[in-house]
């Protein structure tokens, strides 16, 4: 396959990315491979790059080494003909605080010289119908909240059909509820066919509207692929419940694991492993040897199983 035929299913690609301020390499050759249609979750700690990543695809700043391809197209290049088919928020919404939701939206539409004038009304009224936003659409915006300043920059974003989403933290400042709007929301234009670029430190987050992901740490790309491949990467663990715990563990080291038993309970035995053999062998050892087995599960690594093996970092999981 050519670098062309794979550039024509992706919406994002960029190869050997890099970015230095002075003597500090805030993103380091970086392969980002993100398919059309996908919501595509972007993850790492603060300060692994990913902001920065995201400017460099808008054109919002300029690469030390290595291209970007948005939508087909070159980058920075062909910015007039990429621009007005990607929607963003970067950084946070930064809005005239005086005028209300409605009004910032109608000046930043008025801007955009591919905008219909003719259907602002509507287009304006639509986006904040989307996000939340009509029964504050007349209030100004210094009275709002930061989460709704958070979705009125959804709005903006919203204002023409894009093809492209690019969304910086949109659940930031948002109260639970706010939360679980933007995440139908991300759905929703899933849903209509467009590409959905998250970047986001809330793994629950991910984990629910994603089917992507890639993993920023210090500047490089450390793993990216489907979310269910992410998950599966790390190792498979074997979880048995039995009152004979001498004999299950005995057992397991046949197989070449390496058992830890513990007694949450107090009765029976909770044996861990990982594992080594398939599944249907290990139990129908077990049961020859008459080991009574009052619970057998083989567990997946979770994502941020795999983001803390990767990265040597925590994640927010809630927040």
């Amino acid at each position: 396959m050519t670098s062309a035929d794979r550039g024509a299913g992706l919406a994002i690609e960029t190869t050997g990315l890099s970015k230095r301020f002075g003597h500090q390499l805030a993103v380091n050759s970086i392969d980002l491979a993100v398919p059309r249609g996908s919501v595509f979750g972007f993850l790492g700690p603060n300060g692994s790059g990913k902001t920065t990543t995201i400017r460099l695809m808008l054109g919002l700043a300029a690469a030390t080494a290595g291209s970007v391809r948005v939508l087909g197209q070159d980058m920075p290049g062909k910015l007039d003909e990429v621009l007005p088919q990607v929607g963003a928020l970067v950084e946070g919404p930064a809005f005239y605080p005086f005028l209300s939701g409605a009004a910032n939206l109608h000046r930043f539409d008025a801007a955009d010289r591919h905008a219909s004038p003719g259907t602002r009304r509507a287009r304006v009224a639509e986006a904040l119908e989307r996000v939340g936003l009509s029964h504050a659409a007349r209030k100004k915006v210094r009275a709002y909240s930061m989460g709704m300043k958070q979705r009125l920059g959804i709005a903006n974003a919203l204002l023409s059909r894009r093809e492209l989403l690019i969304l910086d933290e949109p659940t930031n400042g948002l109260d639970p509820q706010g939360t679980r709007e933007v995440r139908s929301l991300v759905r929703s234009l899933a849903a209509d066919g467009a590409t959905v670029f998250v970047s986001s430190h809330l793994l629950a987050e991910v984990e629910q509207i994603c089917t992507h992901a890639a993993i920023m740490s210090a500047g490089r790309l450390v793993a990216q692929g489907p979310l269910a491949e992410l998950r599966q990467a790390g190792t498979a663990q074997v979880r048995l419940i039995t009152p004979d715990a001498g004999a299950a563990s005995g057992v397991l080291v046949r197989f070449g694991m390496t058992p830890v038993v513990g007694h949450p309970d107090g009765a029976d035995a909770v044996i861990t492993s990982a594992l080594d053999a398939a599944p249907e062998a290990i139990v129908a050892a077990l049961v020859a040897d008459g080991v009574r087995v009052r619970g057998f599960a083989v567990e997946r690594g979770s994502l941020e199983d795999r983001f803390v093996a990767l990265t040597g970092e925590g994640f927010d999981v809630a927040q």
